[in-house]
C-alpha cells in the first residue's frame, strides 16, 4: 500500500496546521514523523486515516483518494494507533482487539472461528494474551496501548498508521514493538518523539516544523547536528550504535545559537522510502 500527501493544508480556527506537504511512502516502507511538540505530526496523520479533511491537497492510498472511499473502505485499506484513544471502553481487551475486525464484516455478521484466531494472534504478538478477560478500562496506561495496537493488528490492514504509539511503555515493550511493526512488511507511518528509535527502525524520516517538511529521506541525511540545532535546539552528535550498526544520537543543550538556518532547514519536501 503506497501512501501518498499532494501539498496538503489543514487549517484549524483559520490557524494554519499543516502547510503545503508532500510525502510519499512507498509500500512496505516505514518512514517516521519527527519534529517538535506542534509541529503538525498528528495532524498529517489525521488528514491519512481521515480524521480531519484537508483544506487543499489530496491524500492517496495506492490510487485512491481516501476521501472518495467510504469509511469501512479506508478502514480496510489502513488501520491507526492514535495518541489520543478512549479510555473508558466498558469492554473486555479481547472485545476491544475483535473491533478491528470490523470493517471486514457485514452489518450484524457474527465473529467467525478465522475472527477469534486473529484475535488471539495480535494478542500473543504484543505479549497480551493473558490480558484478555481483563475489563480494558482497569489496564495502565501501557497495556492499553498494546491493547489498541493489536486492535490495528486485527484489521489486517495493508498500512499502519501510527501517533506516538511507544508513549506509556517501558523500554522492553518500545523495543519489541518496534521489533514487531518493523517486521509486518506493511507501509508504515509513524510519529515519534523519540529519535533515536526513530533512527534505528525507519527506513526512512520526514523532519516537520511548523507544519511544514524540513527535510525528508534516509536518517543519516535528515537528523544532521544543523537541522536537529535549528528544529529541536539542541546541540547533537551523530554517531554508531555499537550493537546494530545504526545512527545513534546524543544531545546537549544547545551551546551555539548561532545556526545556518539555510542549511539546517533547505531540503527536498518529498520522500519516497
Amino acid at each position: 500500500m503506497r501512501v501518498r500527501l499532494d501539498e496538503v493544508e489543514v487549517r484549524i480556527d483559520g490557524v494554519t496546521i499543516v502547510d503545503g506537504v508532500d510525502l510519499v511512502v512507498e509500500s512496505g516502507h516505514m518512514v517516521g514523523l519527527v519534529g517538535p511538540n506542534g509541529s503538525g505530526k498528528s495532524t498529517m496523520l489525521r488528514t491519512i486515516y481521515r480524521a480531519l479533511r484537508p483544506v487543499a491537497g489530496a491524500v492517496h492510498l495506492d490510487d485512491d483518494d481516501v476521501w472518495k472511499l467510504s469509511a469501512r473502505q479506508s478502514a480496510q485499506r489502513s488501520a491507526v494507533v492514535a495518541q489520543e484513544a478512549p479510555a473508558d471502553f466498558d469492554l473486555t481487551v479481547t472485545e476491544v482487539v475483535a473491533m478491528g475486525r470490523t470493517p471486514h464484516k457485514g452489518l450484524l455478521e457474527r465473529d467467525t472461528k478465522e475472527d477469534a484466531l486473529i484475535v488471539a494472534d495480535a494478542l500473543a504478538r504484543v505479549e497480551m494474551s493473558e490480558f484478555g478477560d481483563r475489563l480494558y478500562a482497569t489496564l495502565s496506561g501501557g497495556e492499553k496501548q498494546r491493547t489498541l495496537v493489536a486492535r490495528a493488528l486485527a484489521q489486517r490492514s495493508r498500512a499502519l498508521i501510527l501517533d506516538e504509539v511507544t508513549n506509556h511503555l517501558d523500554i522492553h515493550a518500545q523495543l519489541g514493538l518496534m521489533e514487531l511493526v518493523r517486521g509486518l512488511g506493511v507501509t508504515v507511518v509513524a510519529a515519534l518523539h523519540d529519535l533515536n528509535l526513530a533512527a534505528s527502525y525507519c527506513d526512512a524520516v520526514c523532519m516537520i516544523d511548523r507544519g511544514r517538511v524540513v527535510a525528508a529521506g534516509p536518517v543519516d541525511e535528515v537528523l544532521t547536528p544543523a537541522r536537529l540545532a535549528a528544529v529541536f535546539g539542541v546541540d547533537a552528535h551523530c554517531g554508531t550504535h555499537p550493537l546494530t550498526g545504526r545512527p545513534l544520537l546524543s544531545f546537549s543543550p544547545l551551546s551555539n545559537n548561532d545556526v545556518r538556518d539555510g542549511e539546517a532547514r533547505g531540503a527536498t519536501k518529498e520522500v519516497s522510502a
